[in-house]
């Protein structure tokens, strides 16, 4: 391997000093054009690469961004991190990338390394459970500046961009009970994460409004996985009397809900009918097609890193929270409540081989 060419090698090609080589390579005074253009055709005849490592321990700062997610096989947050990365592109900035496994001790570990890589700015979105507003808190000592996105930790303080998620639940669940359906279920996500407190809280406020109560037993908390929305669904439905509409907080729990209906030899909506949340790409090709609230996940990345950047250019004002909207996309995994229960008395279902209808001890 062929060792990297050094500023005091380019300095002996181009017969100037090193300190004019460095001028050159780091911007950090005049020199004379021709001067100038002979460091610059040195540079590229020799095929130097400045370290942008050394440079960013020179001015304390590197044109880099960390950014912390917490699973990167959920396929809301690639596109979360494609907009923030073209924006960053286009302010001359590029982004590292870190998964947490939604795991505090790796993304306190993140937080500790980035800061001593002399990252630019931080773009966060949470664990569970995540100690960030004690860690980064705003303004601290060596805290470079910090945008929170789609979540925050309790007691966060400083930028943060999020969807409506309470509204965004809120309207879906106001959809199933215009339709008729009054034993609602909901598969919430972890109760420590914020957007999966403001999605129930939704659900509950359209209850609430509707006049409607609901048992406990149909609130079911899950990890926003398609391996736990399948567990929490097949609870559901295998209670007497079962829910006729489940909202999923997310769409990968909403995938585990269809899967269980399958597997318990029921039908999606005839039988049950189903909403999520994401409106992931998939659904358009689920069967049935899923009805689901949208969240500009690319909207949400780019918003969050263009924050990011007027906060380290310097713009000093107070702590911004932006609230991006979103909206309820309608497919065919919905029916009225009417119509399901139309379904359910003509259409009786016979067990698959190898199974049994349950019973209310399962």
């Amino acid at each position: 391997m062929t060792a990297p060419v050094t500023m005091r090698q380019i300095a002996e090609r181009a017969h100037v000093s090193l300190g004019t080589v460095s001028h050159v390579v780091n911007g950090s005074a005049r020199v004379r054009p021709k001067l100038r253009e002979r460091v610059l055709e040195t540079i590229r005849s020799l095929g130097f690469q400045p370290s942008a490592l050394a440079q960013g321990l020179r001015t304390n700062r590197t044109r880099m961004l960390g950014m912390i997610i917490p699973d990167i096989t959920n396929p809301f947050f690639p596109s979360v991190v494609r907009g923030a990365e073209d924006v960053a592109f286009r302010h001359s900035y590029r982004i590292i990338l870190c998964n947490t496994d939604n795991d505090p001790a790796k993304e306190s570990l993140y937080f500790t390394e980035l800061r001593s890589y002399r990252a630019a700015g931080l773009l966060i979105i949470p664990a569970a459970g995540s100690n960030l507003e004690s860690t980064l808190a705003p303004g601290g000592p060596g805290i470079p500046p910090v945008v929170c996105l789609d979540r925050c930790p309790v007691g966060w303080i400083g930028d943060s961009v999020v969807v409506a998620n309470e509204r965004g639940a809120f309207e879906a669940t106001k959809h199933l009970i215009q339709l008729g359906h009054r034993n609602l279920a909901v598969i919430t996500g972890p109760s420590a994460l914020a957007n999966s407190i403001e999605r129930l809280k939704g659900f509950k406020k359209a209850l609430r409004e509707a006049s409607l109560g609901i048992a406990a037993e149909f609130v079911q908390e899950a990890a926003f996985d398609t391996r736990s929305g399948f567990l929490a669904a097949k609870r559901l439905l295998r209670m007497l009397p079962r829910p006729t509409a489940i909202f999923a907080c997310n769409d990968l729990m909403a995938l585990g809900v269809l899967h269980a209906v399958h597997e318990l030899n029921l039908r999606c909506p005839e039988d049950v009918s189903l909403v999520g949340f994401d409106n992931l790409e998939f659904c358009e090709y689920t069967s049935p097609a899923l009805t689901s609230v949208y969240q500009p996940g690319y909207q949400l990345g780019a918003t969050a890193a263009g924050l990011l950047v007027e906060r380290i250019k310097g713009l000093e004002d107070a702590p911004k929270r932006i609230l991006l909207e979103t909206e309820l996309k309608v497919r065919h995994s919905v029916l009225p409540q009417a119509l399901t229960t139309e379904f359910s008395s003509k259409k009786p279902h016979t067990p698959r081989k190898g199974t049994r209808r349950a019973s209310a001890s399962d």
